[in-house]
């Protein structure tokens, strides 16, 4: 009896998710509250502080370059071998307390690769390429724009598009502002100043949700990159801090997957095409 009982119970629960799923943004239809938004932007406010500090010091520049060794040198013959480094990261509060926001995920993660031959002239140039990064970055970036720029200052648009379990399409824009160091080490941060989820995407009745009223799958998006030339090569270093909703129980199946795993595969999917895109550009320069 008691099998029959979990079995019905099972059965209840994969019926369920399955008619939520073609009903996905009507049902998992969440609204980004401004208190989520306040705690969030502490957040960054107090992440932007540490990382401003590590700016100031050469030895410092890369996040890398503060790990205490032998976790240091590890972490650099990794990158020199081609792979890429991940690292979850969380900002703290006066007290040593852990920072979250009410009825939302904040995803911090720090990614990076080390791109031999390269100059931080041709990273630069791919970094700021942002028309071709519809190319570069496919298929999460499906159209990429550069709206404005004014000397360091870009303002670009993209559409993003996320699958995982289920597919989102997101109409973002965003503000980028570099900050050259010296003629070997640059600095960047890029804020979005719009994430609005598309439904019925690449159709003829597609439309776009109001802003913070939608399935929460991504309601904020910052990145703040670091470049430096040195050692043969060029080091990109980039720490992204994006925000979410929390995980509904009854939609775990659906949500789960896409909140908590794609900013970490996606972040690892940016550094990797980046490292692929520079290298292209630098072409034979080290005998390849």
């Amino acid at each position: 009896m008691l099998q029959h009982m979990v079995s019905f119970q099972t059965f209840g629960l994969l019926l369920t998710v399955g008619l939520l799923i073609p009903q996905t943004p009507e049902v998992l239809s969440v609204d980004l509250k401004p208190p989520t938004v306040e705690a969030f932007e502490r957040y960054v406010k107090a992440t932007e502080a540490r990382i401003a500090k590590e700016l100031t010091r050469p030895e410092t520049f890369l996040y890398v370059d503060g790990l205490p060794e032998p976790r240091r040198a590890q972490v650099l013959a990794m990158l020199r071998r081609g792979e890429v480094f991940m690292e979850r990261l969380k900002t703290q509060d006066a007290s040593g307390r852990e920072m979250k926001a009410p009825d939302a995920l904040i995803h911090h993660w720090m990614g990076a690769v080390f791109i031999p031959c390269a100059t931080l002239r041709q990273t630069l140039e791919v970094a700021q390429d942002y028309d071709r990064h519809q190319d570069i970055y496919q298929p999460e970036v499906v159209r990429s724009k550069l709206v404005a720029r004014n000397g360091n200052d870009f303002k670009i648009y993209y559409r993003l598009r996320k699958k995982k379990v289920i597919t989102v399409t997101l109409n973002t824009d965003h503000d980028v502002h570099y900050n050259p160091v010296d003629a070997t080490r640059c600095s960047s941060r890029s804020y979005a100043t719009r994430v609005q989820q598309v439904a019925n995407a690449d159709k003829p009745d597609e439309y776009q949700k109001p802003v913070g009223r939608d399935s929460g799958f991504l309601w904020r998006i910052d990145s703040y990159w670091r470049f430096v030339e040195r050692d043969g090569g060029v080091y990109v270093e980039c720490e992204s801090i994006s925000l979410t909703r929390d995980i509904p129980w009854i939609a775990t199946p659906i949500v789960k997957p896409f909140v908590t795993d794609i900013p970490k595969e996606s972040l690892q999917m940016t550094m990797g095409s980046t490292r692929r895109a520079v290298a292209e550009r630098v072409g034979t320069a080290c005998g390849k």
